[in-house]
């Protein structure tokens, strides 16, 4: 968790553009019939009176769409967010969606396509929309140079610069190249200053205190590409370096009695990816795709905790590795029927090593040092059958096959096997109505994280074992969706899902070789948790979204974007056999984007306001609630020169304010000793961002 929230904090290195939703000057361009079936495309002069900088400024604007890079999992299913380039997938995972969409100028795009419920020779991946950005062909070289300042609230001003390129030549060869360095201080569940207030369970106080706590992180990113025609097709091959060293510095001063809490974490995170793609026309109905890649990652989190009569020491060495190749054909039948077939592999290997001390004694953690090897493997077909417009079927079936074996402190073979059915179907009753059914088995992917010791140790002083024995979460889909777009640009849509889970993942007592609860040879109490399968779930999710063009109400070249999904989950808790919510699920998650390009000024303005939610996680001995208040940023962006742009953005405008409230037992929760609830209420004060950027080439 440490080593997310810092990799969060180095992204600020360089400022990046907020999600806004600036109205079109011009008419969007859509064919009738790409339009009957779902497929919206828009032209440069779409978005030309908000003058974007990239594809990713572009793509934010897009009329009915919410931008998701995507998931960090093994392997490539899944993996990729919900932006196509050129019809197909990103071939780099390391990289990320958006900073790859950044480096495309909006000069280079020919336009964006808004394809809605499906389109032949797109995997939809089990999403109902996505973005496919299609590039222009032509010759020559096109870049920029971006420096930022970040102002943080406490008086550091944090510097970033950045460089992007893109080369083309005649003969259809291109070349990619950016390098980022920037340094980063974000808000995070860690961060910030405010009290804290430990409450005994008659509800006298223990404890109070004040909390200090910074951040800090370095990112340094060196990306590039090469494209080129080979043994008839054309092939892309690309590169990544990440290095990302950070630390947080937390000071818990004691009000109530002489005492000072103090925690540093230090997290250092280096990543390297090569990968590559070939695709052929073999003839005019069957076109080859094949995809590798190798990457390798480094995660060193070394913990310090001192408090009065209490030190805690967290060294966690992780090192990963990942190998993955594809094959896939796709086969053009009739005029209304299309096929894809191939297969996938992928070999993770995970080698951990974990060092807790209590006052300076060593302390046993279950699965703190293991070994882990996973090689899996998936073939899969596919089929697409428009018979009209106005209707459209997509069908296929993967079946996966995976082998974990574990070495260390927990030694064990598995094999498992997973079929993984999707149907989808996509109806236009009515013009500008569309309506997308979708039936579909999800297999989750294992997360490494999961396999070792977790650092919250040395933070909380709760064990937090590994769990290599873990079964990947499994549910069946049900989904339906009713979109209206309107008013040109104008766009509403409803989508309901409900998920039948089981082998759900999420926490349970840690158990030895044998599966036996393994205790405290003291208590006889259970000694620790671990990320565990816990039965049968389910969620319900009801999603609802909003792009309204303001120029009909009076406010020209205005547009609001809004977005939210209300979330239901249930699942019985493992130790008391109560049904209760699935752990870190969001029951509210919501946002409101305004936007007003004002082409007089050359300049764009709007404001940004990311919805509070809440989580909460079930532990053995600890229920732990976040809760987060509302997040606004207001931005304005103007360009006194056309390859010139300032961006200036405020955020946290009202501040954000995130409480952390855990409640923690004498012994397993199920027996209901409570012995004190931890209250802490911090607020980040917010930054101001300045970028500039200067456009280099045609």
């Amino acid at each position: 968790m440490l080593g997310s929230m810092m990799l969060a904090a180095a992204t600020a290195a360089a400022p990046q553009a907020a999600p806004v939703a600036s109205a079109p000057s011009t008419p969007l361009a859509a064919d009738a019939a790409d339009a009957a079936r779902g497929v919206i495309a828009y032209p440069p002069s779409f978005f030309a009176e908000s003058q974007p900088a990239n594809a990713y400024d572009m793509v934010l604007r897009v009329p009915g769409f919410a931008f998701d890079k995507g998931a960090a999992v093994r392997g490539l299913a899944g993996a990729g967010g919900n932006v196509l380039i050129d019809g197909q997938t990103p071939v780099s995972k390391t990289d990320s969606l958006d900073e790859i969409l950044k480096r495309i100028p909006a000069g280079g795009v020919e336009r964006i396509e808004l394809i809605r419920g499906g389109a032949p020779g797109i995997d939809m991946e089990g999403r109902t929309i996505l973005a496919n950005v299609v590039r222009r062909q032509a010759a020559g070289f096109r870049g920029a140079v971006s420096p930022a300042l970040f102002f943080v609230y406490n008086g550091r001003v944090l510097p970033s610069l950045r460089f992007e390129g893109q080369w083309s030549w005649p003969g259809g060869r291109s070349a990619e190249f950016s390098q980022v360095f920037g340094s980063g201080h974000m808000p995070n569940p860690d961060l910030g200053v405010g009290p804290r207030t430990r409450y005994n369970a008659d509800n006298t106080v223990r404890l109070k205190s004040q909390v200090e706590a910074f951040g800090f992180g370095v990112r340094m990113y060196t990306n590039g590409a090469y494209e080129t025609p080979l043994l008839g097709g054309k092939v892309r091959l690309t590169g990544t370096l990440q290095v990302n060293p950070g630390w947080t510095e937390i000071y818990d001063h004691y009000r109530s009695a002489a005492g000072l809490e103090y925690q540093f974490n230090d997290i250092q995170r280096k990543q390297l990816e090569l990968g590559g793609r070939f695709t052929r026309v073999l003839n005019e109905h069957v076109s080859l795709e094949s995809v590798a890649f190798q990457s390798f990652g480094k995660l060193v989190t070394d913990v310090r905790f001192e408090g009065p009569g209490l030190t805690r020491d967290f060294l966690s060495d992780r090192k990963t590795s990942e190998s993955v190749g594809r094959v896939q054909f796709r086969v053009k039948g009739f005029a209304d029927l299309t096929f894809e077939t191939g297969a996938e592999g992928a070999f993770n290997k995970l080698d951990s090593a974990t060092d807790l001390t209590v006052n300076d004694r060593a302390v046993l953690v279950p699965a703190a040092n293991v070994q882990v090897e996973e090689l899996r493997g998936e073939v899969f077909l596919r089929g697409t059958w428009r018979p009209s417009a106005a209707f459209s079927m997509d069908m296929g079936l993967r079946q996966e096959a995976s082998r974990v074996t574990s070495a260390g402190d927990v030694s064990l073979k598995k094999s498992q096997n997973f079929l993984k059915p999707r149907a989808a179907i996509t109806w236009v009753p009515y013009k500008n109505g569309q309506v997308r059914l979708r039936v579909e088995r999800e297999v989750g992917q294992l997360n490494f994280d999961d396999f070792v010791a977790s650092s919250n140790v040395a933070a909380t002083g709760t064990v937090v074992a590994g769990n290599p024995d873990l079964t990947p979460q499994q549910a069946w889909v049900y989904e339906a969706a009713l979109e209206q777009r309107f008013w040109g640009a104008g766009s509403a849509a409803l989508t309901v899902r409900h998920f039948a889970i089981n082998d759900t993942v999420d926490r349970g007592p840690a158990r030895d070789a044998s599966g036996a609860i393994i205790r405290n040879p003291v208590t006889g109490l259970p000694a620790a948790d671990r990320p565990d399968n816990i039965g049968k779930g389910t969620k319900t999710e009801i999603q609802a979204s909003v792009t309204l063009p303001l120029d009909r109400l009076g406010v020209p070249a205005a547009q609001l974007k809004t977005q939210a999904t209300w979330r239901d989950t249930k699942v019985t808790d493992p130790l008391d056999d109560r049904s209760r919510e699935i752990s870190a699920a969001h029951p509210l998650d919501w946002e409101v984007h305004y936007s007003q390009d004002l082409p007089r000024l050359n300049a764009t303005w709007g404001v940004d306001v990311i919805g509070g939610y809440r989580e909460r996680f079930y532990r053995l001995a600890e229920i732990e609630t976040q809760k987060f208040s509302p997040w606004v940023v207001l931005f304005t962006e103007f360009k006194p020169r056309k390859d010139l742009s300032v961006r200036i953005e405020a955020n946290g405008v009202t501040f954000r304010n995130s409480q952390r409230i855990r409640e923690v037992f004498i012994g397993p929760r199920n027996l209901g000793r409570l012995d004190y609830t931890d209250v802490r209420d911090l607020e980040w004060r917010g930054s101001v961002n300045v970028r500039v950027r200067k456009a280099l080439g045609g």
